[in-house]
């Protein structure tokens, strides 16, 4: 229970203060017109033809800053995103090691480095942080999850599908307002993408209307760093659970009653029984 009250602490504090900080820029604020030296970066992308331009700053928080971009034609796309996550000694892990549990660094010294937070520890940290997340969104898209299509990985930037156009991305889930029609089929799906995940030993472990686009009538899910294995983290369940309850808190707004408590619970002994 005192971790389960430590997970909803952490959700209550910091969902409204990280979005004051990813507010979207309009063209020209950052980005439109800049030459490809401004982002060093995204060097490798620029070099390897995968982007021609840098349209404009998505937005700025505490793990990373996102571009969109124009893609190069070997995408077969217009726009990607670039996501570029901060240097290590800029990021504060202090909340991360609840997302850490039940990762497996197989290198000792590094494994060492980690534990007692050393600067070769901090950069190894940051480099999974990174290389986890490219890593989920390869397996979602693989498995048709509404995610980004995960293009390329530089040092500290990751290449995906961008949503939006080419004057401002989609809009956050918190900051639509939904027609009736669209109250329950989209709850439904966002529901079952969550059982997709599990269904493939992920968990989303930091999901709430955030960072869930909306985009003609469609939703599509971002952030993936944090995500866990359910099988080997021990905040699993309770992570779980507090996805599915920030969900159904934004769905009350528009009337719909659901249990996150039961459906957590029968998405989990359905999970344990291999029932997906």
């Amino acid at each position: 229970m005192a971790a389960r009250k430590r997970l909803y602490e952490l959700e209550d504090t910091e969902f409204e203060a990280e979005y004051t900080r990813r507010q979207m820029r309009p063209v020209g604020d950052e980005g439109a017109g800049a030459s490809p030296s401004a982002y060093p970066d995204l060097d490798s992308f620029f070099a390897e033809g995968l982007i021609t331009e840098v349209l404009y700053l998505v937005k700025s928080g505490k793990e990373a800053t996102v571009y969109c971009c124009r893609a190069g034609e070997s995408l077969g796309v217009e726009l990607v995103a670039a996501k570029i996550y901060r240097a290590a000694e800029h990021r504060n892990f202090k909340n991360d090691t609840i997302y850490q549990e039940g990762r497996v660094v197989l290198n000792q010294r590094t494994r060492r480095a980690m534990q007692k937070k050393t600067e070769h520890g901090r950069e190894a940290h940051f480099g999974l942080w990174i290389g986890h997340e490219f890593e989920h969104l390869k397996l979602l898209h693989k498995i048709g999850a509404a995610t980004p299509r995960p293009f390329k990985q530089a040092d500290r930037a990751i290449l995906m599908e961008y949503f939006g156009d080419e004057q401002q991305a989609a809009p956050i889930l918190n900051r639509v307002s939904l027609e009736p029609a669209e109250v329950r089929p989209l709850f439904n799906f966002a529901m079952a993408n969550i059982e997709l995940w599990l269904k493939h030993n992920l968990i989303h472990a930091d999901l709430s209307p955030f960072n869930i686009l909306y985009q003609e009538g469609q939703l599509k899910i971002i952030d993936f760093p944090q995500a866990v294995d359910p099988r080997f983290n021990p905040h699993a369940y309770d992570l779980l659970e507090r996805d599915i309850t920030n969900l159904c808190r934004y769905w009350q707004r528009y009337g719909l009653e659901a249990q996150a408590e039961q459906i957590t619970r029968r998405l989990w002994t359905r999970f344990q029984n291999s029932q997906l």
